[in-house]
């Protein structure tokens, strides 16, 4: 037994390191998980001490992609100077012209200024006000009773209220404080138990709304989506992120890190792992980049094998393209600046948000991206690796394609930047390295948005129910709580009441009392203890 928990614990780094993997699609280096100095800026493209497992050398795949000096081109293959003349004639040119950023004046924010009395549920009630959750008693109660007319009656079932269904979800959202699967813990009597919080609700109570718990009892005639269960509360989730804040003028695209907590995946056996089930969706975000703000949400649904399923989803960039035109549907006309991975980015898909005035600046990988239209010698690499800090540049209207180095090639494709202005990269130990413009802002807003992801993950629900709509509403819940806890930090009720996670979690307030100040159960954040 003992050898089988030093297993464990020897496990525990590597799967970490592929918790950490999620965030390969952005090449962000591992000074998002603090392991970079007060200088370093927030940037990703610092490298890491010596004995880092990662560095910005190393995160850059096509740098180990290059074994050496490229092979000789075979016969028939044009050479250098018919090459460029084909990139010319496609529109491709090494002569740079500046062109001003787009243009933006709106102001962005939250949308109502809330008063200083605010409570915690007030800012969540933005999102999810009570009909909302009244409508979730109805459907709760209509599948309850459907069920018992066909399997028979169940004598110790009552009909939920909405007191209780605000307790039931103050219960799943003790999940994310406690980082605990099993929400019966709470009733267990070990580490995890709660007696203030026991005694509010029985077990078997708890487990019979939970058993019966719907947000959409029954398929209407008309209705053929997969998430018709949660469709209805993500609609609604929407339309209150857009009616309750503004965003900046950038904002990001990406996958959020939403189903591994790394401290939970550090310390589970592998017996643990392999009980957790795949999920048969993937959710993407569009994100504001200043805030950490989520706009808007997108789910995929794994609906089978076919072309639009979850696994061709992860390898084909092409369906990427259709999730990001899904994310920016509501954003044309507007002159975002919008941030994409390697998996978004490619010209055709740059070129037609640019006629939406959506502009665009993304992180380009030969092996992830769709590189259909970009000059091939921008995508190769040279036999002798260019010196730190250096970049080539080739211009198509108003399309840039940046070739920047730093112990290894990172390549950008942008509309957003002028490819004549420059920026700089701070180095932790040796200073200041030169690049353009587009690389730096890349940099400072992917880096920020992986650091929010690195530390509210570890505030989502932790509870995992087998029904993917389930893990699908779950999800939408902890996202609506970062978000109003967003807002709450920038209002004027954030300096009169400022929320903290005790090191012992029983002791904060709201959670001796989760039905009648369910309010202050919300948003227990460690970051501001002692502020």
């Amino acid at each position: 037994m003992a050898e089988g928990g030093g297993g464990a614990r020897r496990r525990a780094p590597a799967l970490l390191e592929a918790a950490r993997a999620r965030y390969e699609s952005l090449h962000i280096s591992d000074d998002v998980f603090g392991e970079s100095g007060p200088d370093s800026g927030g940037n990703p493209f610092y490298s890491t001490s010596a004995a880092s497992h990662s560095s910005s050398a190393a995160s850059s795949d096509d740098e180990r992609e290059r074994p050496g000096p490229p092979p000789p081109p075979p016969p028939g293959a044009p050479d250098a100077q018919e090459a460029e003349e084909d990139e010319a004639g496609a529109g491709w040119s090494a002569t740079l012209r500046d062109r001003p950023p787009p243009r933006f004046e709106d102001t962005g924010g939250p949308t109502r200024k809330m008063p200083p009395s605010a409570s915690a549920m007030d800012f969540f009630q933005l999102f999810v006000p009570d009909n909302v959750l009244k409508n979730m008693v109805v459907q709760t109660n209509m599948y309850a009773k459907k069920f018992q007319e066909r399997f028979g009656s169940d004598g110790a079932w009552a009909e939920v209220t909405l007191t209780e269904m605000k307790a039931f979800l103050g219960y799943m959202i003790s999940t994310s404080i406690s980082h605990c699967e099993s929400v019966l813990s709470i009733w267990s009597g070990g580490f995890y138990s709660n007696r203030s919080l026991a005694l509010v609700m029985s077990q078997a109570r708890f487990e019979k709304i939970l058993k019966y718990f719907h947000v959409v009892a029954f398929r209407s005639s008309q209705t053929t989506h997969g998430l018709y269960k949660v469709q209805p509360f993500l609609d609604s989730l929407q339309n209150g992120f857009d009616s309750a804040f503004r965003p900046s003028q950038t904002q990001v695209l990406h996958e959020p890190l939403i189903d591994e907590d790394p401290v939970f995946i550090a310390t589970c056996t592998e017996r643990e792992l392999r009980k957790r089930k795949k999920r048969k969706f993937s959710l993407w975000v569009r994100q504001c980049s200043s805030t950490g703000f989520i706009i808007q949400i997108y789910v995929h649904l794994k609906e089978g094998g076919g072309p639009d399923g979850l696994d061709a989803l992860k390898n084909k960039p092409q369906l990427h393209s259709m999730v990001a035109r899904s994310l920016c549907r509501n954003a044309a006309g507007k002159n975002y600046i919008i941030f994409t991975g390697p998996s978004i980015t490619s010209l055709t898909l740059f070129e037609e948000l640019e006629k939406q005035e959506i502009y665009c600046c993304g992180l380009l990988s030969p092996r992830k991206s769709d590189c259909t239209g970009l000059p091939p010698s921008m995508l190769s690499n040279p036999a002798t690796p260019p010196a730190r800090g250096q970049h080539r540049i080739k211009m198509k209207g108003n399309m840039s394609l940046i070739c920047w180095y730093n112990k290894g090639p990172f390549r950008f494709l942008t509309n957003a930047y002028s490819p004549v202005q420059q920026g700089v990269i701070i180095k932790r130990k040796t200073g200041e390295i030169p690049c353009p413009l587009a690389v730096e802002a890349f940099a400072a807003h992917l880096s920020y948005i992986c650091k929010y992801d690195d530390k509210y993950s570890k505030y989502f629900i932790s509870h995992k129910p087998n029904k993917t709509w389930q893990q699908v509403f779950w999800f939408a819940i902890s996202i609506a709580i970062n978000n109003a806890y967003i807002l709450y930090k920038m209002s004027d009720a954030y300096h009169v009441k400022r929320y903290v996670l005790e090191a012992d979690g029983s002791s904060a307030g709201g959670l001796l009392e989760p039905l009648q100040r369910w309010d202050e159960f919300l948003f227990f954040r460690k970051e501001d203890r002692g502020t």
